[in-house]
């Protein structure tokens, strides 16, 4: 029955390094009990009192270490590990917290600290965020892996691009190494004493870490057998980070997550692995008004349920500083310590939104549906990403570059968008930018490696704008499935910010076109990473670039152009993918030619609608070719109103989401269409109907259930004895009985009866 489920379905979930607290008592299924301190079996053991299956989040990459770093756990100091950038200064996650380079040593003390959440009952270990920085590589500690994995000098990133590409690959490989050998070591260990543990990698997205220039082994934690799937840490810190499309640097938060959602579905897709995606209610950045923070929370929501793959939620990380904080604060940040100012209005969570939220965190343990699915059926699109695009996010000081460098540039599109989020005009200062960045070659090529990452967005957000929902896919599962790109028509690659790693793969997309698919490239081979020493230019080969052992596999010149080949084609663009980003004229010219061959019968559309079982997710985009609304028809409950209204009629406005649940006719079992609470147990007879649930404290406990409640009562009891104030009514329209009353955090019967 919708909403009741057993615990160890794993369906929700939060992570939150606070004690049990009855103000963020949602009811979910588990909790990540996050940290390896003192207090941390203590808090495991009052969550477990609270009902909860138990996990243990810790960083991978960084955290509480001190006893490692200043030398009390082996006698020797660390802090030589520490991720370091040119100049000398140690990259920071927070006050001597830094990020680390993950030797031997450190795997073997981490295993160690895990062991106690072991003793102390946890389930599953998450370990989060494998992350070295593309600025680092220049501690001794890195030099002396370097010199261990290549068997030559360590050479400067800065120095050249062979350098900085070799640099990235060992980065990747250095946290591979500490998750497999942590996740090995632990799960041996667990099984010593007689237990079986999870091991979970909670990851940015690899869209958001090529953007924001962290190396992770995301595409390998495939090949890591004791890694048993991830969470997919979307959330709007990450989403609403600005993009180009056409010639605007604005934010584009569904746009994005849609994106980043669909490349995290790759981890796992085919395997058998869990993967959960995140959302936050609010995001790292506490200056945001709690208007800002609900509007674009709920567009990752909707983005993330455009993918059915998927049915498993971290509904909130740090939920304490959610429903007991006040925003928005003001940061401050001097040599890397942060710390917060909470200005004159600054106030705790509105209780329409905590509602809201109570809501949404039920609704998606409501999400194990098999008839799902997008409401058009034209061509699936897919858009290649790869691990190796990581590795070349920096260009080297060997290439031209502006004097401020990308440093600058950075600089200058955050500040074009500060004052659009204020609404103050920004367009010469854009304008500006964007003719240079046409002019200039040194611009151009700081643009290509700035913050917007250009190179991806100008391929994938055309299409999503033309109402095309295109997923990202991993390059690398082309050398692990045989069949991995059968479910696309029309795929979009470019090698001007990613490398094939052999030629197999090649002959997999070679495969795939001869079979009828087709492949969009697009790129002009300015990538001063095409003269890498690789596979395309040694031994055999001695090609200038990687697509051109492509197009010459299948007899055709890297030419712009249509090429037929085998029962599929080949559209060729030598173009950067960044320039199509800076006109609408050249980016509306590239979507034409694209739609005349893959989909001529196509009409422009600004919204994507998923039906998940009873549920329709809609989401509306500006900036497309048409502007109109969607309206849907028909009798439905809107969820995310106040009240879980029953409306025939909807009307979404670009820009604008909304969730919908269609409403079944009234049988004889009565069926919970909404809730802010969780469902414990139901039952119908001819007494009347009992349903025992419960919810945090500061929560208004909401419902709308199917009944034929015409002429009967509502009565609620909570497990002290309290009889509680009920609100309802009976919507005969539609056969749904709405009821309301203050939670207290207590289990509470609610009966409808004579």
């Amino acid at each position: 029955m919708a909403y009741i489920r057993d615990r160890h379905e794993l369906l929700t979930g939060c992570q939150d390094n606070s004690p049990w607290l009855p103000e963020t008592d949602f009811q979910y299924d588990f909790i990540m009990v996050y940290g390896i301190d003192d207090e941390m079996p203590e808090r495991i053991r009052k969550y477990r009192e609270k009902g909860y299956v138990i996990h243990l989040m810790t960083g991978s990459a960084w955290g509480e270490y001190h006893d490692y770093l200043n030398g009390q756990w082996d006698g020797e100091n660390h802090w030589d590990e520490c991720q370091t950038d040119r100049h000398g200064k140690k990259i920071m996650h927070g006050v001597d917290v830094p990020y680390m380079c993950p030797t031997k040593p450190f795997s073997g003390y981490i295993t160690e600290k895990l062991k106690p959440a072991v003793d102390a009952g946890a389930e599953a270990i998450h370990f989060e965020e494998p992350e070295f920085w593309d600025d680092g590589g220049y501690s001794e500690a890195f030099k002396r892996e370097y010199e261990a994995y290549y068997g030559k000098k360590w050479q400067p990133l800065h120095a050249s691009a062979e350098a900085r590409y070799k640099a990235s690959a060992l980065k990747v490989y250095l946290y591979k190494r500490l998750v497999s050998d942590v996740s090995r070591d632990i799960k041996e260990y667990a099984r010593s004493r007689g237990k079986e543990i999870k091991f979970y990698i909670p990851t940015h997205s690899l869209v958001n870490y090529t953007q924001w220039k962290i190396l992770s082994p995301e595409g390998l934690l495939i090949d890591i057998p004791t890694v048993d799937g991830c969470i997919a840490q979307v959330w709007t810190g990450t989403s609403r980070v600005g993009n180009v499309y056409k010639r605007n640097y604005n934010e584009r938060t569904f746009e994005t997550a849609f994106l980043e959602y669909g490349i995290m579905q790759e981890l796992v897709r085919g395997t058998g692995r869990r993967m959960w995606f995140l959302h936050d209610p609010i995001e790292d950045n506490p200056e945001y008004s709690w208007e800002n923070f609900e509007k674009n929370y709920l567009k990752t929501v909707a983005a993330s349920l455009m993918h059915p793959m998927v049915h498993n939620y971290e509904i909130s990380p740090w939920p304490s500083r959610v429903f007991k904080g006040v925003y928005p604060k003001k940061r401050i940040v001097k040599e890397d310590i942060r710390g917060v100012r909470i200005p004159e209005g600054a106030k705790p969570i509105p209780r329409a939104y905590a509602n809201r939220l109570a809501a949404v965190f039920q609704m998606l343990g409501d999400m194990v549906r098999e008839d799902s699915g997008f409401d058009t059926n034209e061509a699936k699109f897919a858009v290649f990403m790869a691990d190796s695009g990581l590795y070349e996010r920096t260009y080297p000081d060997t290439v031209l570059h502006s004097k401020g460098g990308v440093e600058e540039m950075n600089e200058r599109f955050i500040s074009i968008i500060k004052k659009k989020r204020e609404g103050i005009d920004a367009g010469c200062e854009e304008e500006e930018l964007f003719r240079k960045i046409e002019t200039d070659e040194a611009y151009f090529n700081d643009y290509v490696t700035s913050g917007p990452f250009p190179q991806f967005f100008s391929l994938a957000l055309p299409l999503l704008k033309e109402g095309i929902p295109i997923r990202p896919i991993q390059f690398e599962n082309l050398s692990r499935y045989d069949h991995y790109l059968d479910e696309y028509d029309c795929i979009l690659l470019s090698y001007e910010w990613m490398k094939p790693q052999s030629e197999s793969e090649h002959e997999k997309i070679k495969q795939w076109i001869q079979n009828g698919g087709t492949l969009i490239y697009t790129g002009d081979g300015s990538s001063p990473y095409h003269k890498i020493t690789a596979w395309w230019n040694t031994d055999k080969h001695h090609y200038e670039e990687p697509a051109e052992h492509l197009f010459e596999l299948m007899n055709l010149p890297l030419e712009s152009g249509v090429y037929a080949y085998g029962k599929g084609k080949v559209v060729c663009f030598r173009i950067a993918p960044a320039v199509l980003s800076l006109t609408s004229k050249k980016t509306d010219a590239w979507v034409r030619e694209i739609i005349k061959e893959t989909m001529p019968e196509h009409s422009a559309r600004n919204h994507f609608i998923m039906n998940r079982g009873p549920y329709r997710i809609i989401a509306c985009m500006d900036e497309c070719r048409i502007s109109d609304p969607v309206t849907i028809r028909g009798n439905f409950i809107d969820m995310l109103s106040v009240d879980f209204a029953v409306i025939s009629e909807k009307i979404i406005k670009p820009g604008e989401i909304a969730v919908l649940r269609d409403i079944d006719a009234p049988g004889k079992e009565p069926a919970i269409l909404a809730t802010t609470a969780r469902i414990e147990s139901m039952k119908n007879d001819e007494s009347g109907c009992e349903i025992v649930l419960k919810t945090a404290l500061n929560i208004d406990v909401m419902m709308r259930l199917t009944l034929d409640a015409k002429g009967k009562k509502v009565y609620a009891k909570d497990e002290t004895g309290e009889i509680r104030d009920v609100e309802y009514a009976y919507d005969s329209v539609s056969g749904t009985l709405f009821i309301k009353f203050e939670s207290t955090n207590q289990k509470t019967t609610v009966a409808i009866c004579e």
